[in-house]
């Protein structure tokens, strides 16, 4: 498996989401502040955003099944079956907006950030390749087979994942997404102090 540049793109859908509701912001408080900052407000425009991706780990992994019929423990002969799989993924994480806790003191403007975790994990079925293909008159190799053998080995990368540091990064760049946001908006940028934390 290889870790990708996590921040590249983290991102492209970033971005466009930052200037979407950036946009949003300025529309909705206005710049010439005709309307107070609260909190609900601004925890309002980060709800709209709901889960931020803000970081991606692009992996290709080649997995081995093999199953054998088995009597009281003992394999029986001629049930062996088996394949080798060998795909790419990519694994989303981000945070959920909708549970940031957003506090207003002063000049102060407070978010707290739930913690990082894993959005979304998509095996790309087009490079989906099947080798080594056994199976036997007595057990033969199921759709189900492959469905439980794709979700263990996706159990397996989402753990490599983490283990290389993505709910980190995740972390590190949705903090700088959300400081960015909300700054964008001259009404908050001029008049509060944003600080984003977990």
């Amino acid at each position: 498996m290889r870790l990708s540049k996590k921040s590249i793109g983290a991102s492209i859908l970033a971005v466009l989401i930052l200037l979407g509701l950036a946009f949003g912001l300025g529309q909705h408080y206005g710049v010439a502040g005709d309307e107070d900052i609260t909190s609900e407000l601004v925890g309002n425009r980060l709800e709209e955003a709901k889960e931020l991706t803000t970081s991606k780990y692009f992996y290709t992994n080649t997995g081995a099944y093999e199953n054998d019929r088995e009597f009281y423990g003992l394999k029986l002969p001629f049930t062996n079956k088996k394949f080798i799989v060998s795909y790419d993924g990519i694994i989303h994480a981000g945070v959920d907006l909708t549970e940031a806790d957003i506090s207003i003191n002063g000049d102060k403007i407070q978010v707290k950030l739930p913690k990082a975790k894993i959005l979304s994990h998509e095996i790309d079925s087009d490079s989906v390749k099947v080798f080594d293909e056994e199976a036997s008159i007595f057990n033969q190799v199921k759709v189900e087979d492959y469905s439980k053998f794709s979700n263990e080995q996706k159990k397996t990368a989402e753990k490599k994942a983490v283990d290389k540091g993505l709910l980190e990064e995740a972390e590190k760049q949705a903090q700088q997404a959300v400081e960015d946001l909300l700054n964008m908006d001259p009404e908050i940028h001029e008049n509060y102090q944003v600080e984003v934390r977990f």
